[in-house]
């Protein structure tokens, strides 16, 4: 086994990943990434840091950080980031694309079943089966996670103050982020032994004193195609604004101005700038203009589509495919041709700003890793995430276990206690014994949960 290095660029990467065995990964995550943001990062973290160990502790951190104070879906942009760092821009094409592509097609899908007979009760009783299997998952990443970034009192307390700016004074995401990252640059003036990073590397088995070294190792050297200049950046940019054109031109030149495809394609765009904080602080937003402004859909629909967007596997985000779809197929004459063009409308548009920031500014962010300041902003980042996914991991369970509890005041225990489905409570429970303590392959978890899912509505 190859002994660790201590200086950066000291050697090439232990072993490579193939594109193909990259591909058939991202691929399989497109349809297993259940659970929002949470859920989707404890996947990848389970899977590229500690089982296949693509990537270290650090490095996963470092680009996780980043994709965190991004407009967009984090958890996609991470499978960008992730697969550009190791094959490079067609790697990132290929890692986020197919995050998004298995969801866009089970959400047509669905939808269409949706338009076609209104209900789309058995495959949302599997996906309820999934939900418990799903908390599991945050919150055992939650503990690996949370015992590698809180270290000292400091990010404890950042962790903390996270936690209670978005769960109890409902601050915006962006602030909380930047914030974060202001103390850890303030605090490592104050306390630099708070804020330095401990010596040795982030990820693999450890075995009678010796660690299984990532493929992209704490000490490895940039990948050359991670090394930018503003000569690649004003290419990326001009690239951006054509795939963003072309389309637009095409819609316009078809359906004018006023066509509703058109008025997507604006639409969407302007919204992927504004999804600060996730999908929850924008989906409100989106909710709105479809309803209340465009008339595309009705209210309950909307309400459909959130459910289905819970369900699937997938960006929360993601709901912009059923809104696109159902608007497509209502607010037009083409039928079902309208309304799959309506998916792939909101879609390509919602996400085409994440390919473009990271691409443009990953290889920035690469070149400073090691910077003491940046590492301690980044320290305090990494902190607040905890605080985050706690926040996140209380929200899911609270809607798994806990959709039917109505509290009063003064509060009626027993009335509460009687509301809770402990049915999906005790399916969570085992899941997380079976990933915590016996390092079950969380596919099988998944799949047993659906199983489970599907069986009781069945029975019932």
């Amino acid at each position: 086994m190859a002994e660790p290095h201590s200086k950066t660029d000291s050697t090439e990467p232990p072993r490579k990943v193939t594109f193909y065995e990259a591909m058939r990964f991202w691929l399989k995550l497109g349809f297993i990434s259940f659970g929002g943001p949470a859920g989707q990062i404890a996947i990848m973290h389970r899977e590229l840091v500690e089982r296949r160990h693509w990537i270290s502790e650090k490095r996963f951190s470092h680009a996780l950080n980043y994709c965190m104070v991004l407009p967009g879906p984090e958890a996609q942009q991470l499978a960008t980031y992730i697969g550009w760092l190791l094959h490079g821009t067609w790697g990132g094409i290929v890692a986020g694309g197919l995050f998004v592509l298995p969801s866009l097609f089970i959400l047509m899908a669905l939808s269409g079943i949706y338009i076609a007979f209104g209900d789309v009760g058995l495959v949302t009783a599997i996906f309820e089966g999934i939900k418990p299997a799903v908390v599991a998952i945050v919150v055992s990443a939650l503990v690996r996670i949370g015992g590698r970034a809180i270290r000292n009192w400091m990010t404890l307390t950042i962790a903390i103050l996270a936690f209670t700016g978005l769960a109890i004074l409902h601050l915006p995401f962006p602030l909380i982020i930047l914030a974060a990252g202001l103390l850890g640059l303030v605090g490592s003036r104050i306390w630099p032994d708070k804020f330095a990073i401990p010596a040795g590397h982030g990820t693999g088995k450890v075995s009678s004193g010796s660690r299984v070294p990532a493929v992209l190792d704490d000490d490895h050297a940039t990948p050359d195609h991670a090394k930018s200049g503003w000569r690649r950046v004003v290419l990326l940019t001009l690239i951006g604004i054509i795939l963003w054109i072309a389309p637009i031109a095409v819609l316009v030149y078809f359906q004018g101005i006023p066509g509703t495809h058109t008025r997507m394609g604006f639409f969407f765009s302007l919204a992927a700038l504004v999804t600060f904080g996730g999908a929850y602080a924008v989906l409100p937003y989106v909710a709105y203009q479809m309803v209340e402004v465009y008339g595309w859909l009705k209210p309950d629909q909307m309400i459909d589509g959130l459910a289905l967007g819970e369900t699937t596997p997938g960006p929360l985000i993601m709901v912009v495919a059923f809104v696109g779809f159902v608007a497509g197929y209502q607010a037009t004459s083409m039928g079902w041709t309208g309304a799959i063009l309506g998916a792939v409308v909101a879609t390509y548009f919602t996400f085409l700003p994440s390919f473009l920031f990271i691409f443009i500014g990953a290889p920035f962010i690469e070149q400073m890793r090691g910077e003491l300041r940046l590492t301690a902003a980044l320290t305090g980042i990494t902190a607040a995430v905890v605080g985050v996914i706690f926040n996140l991991a209380l929200v899911f369970a609270r809607t798994t276990f806990c959709a039917e509890v109505q509290f009063s005041r003064p509060v009626d225990w027993l009335s509460v206690l009687s509301q809770i489905n402990w049915i999906s409570v005790v399916v969570s429970v085992a899941a997380f014994i079976a990933l915590a303590r016996f390092k079950a392959n969380f596919l099988v978890v998944i799949l047993a949960c659906a199983i489970f899912g599907l069986a009781k509505f069945l029975l019932t």
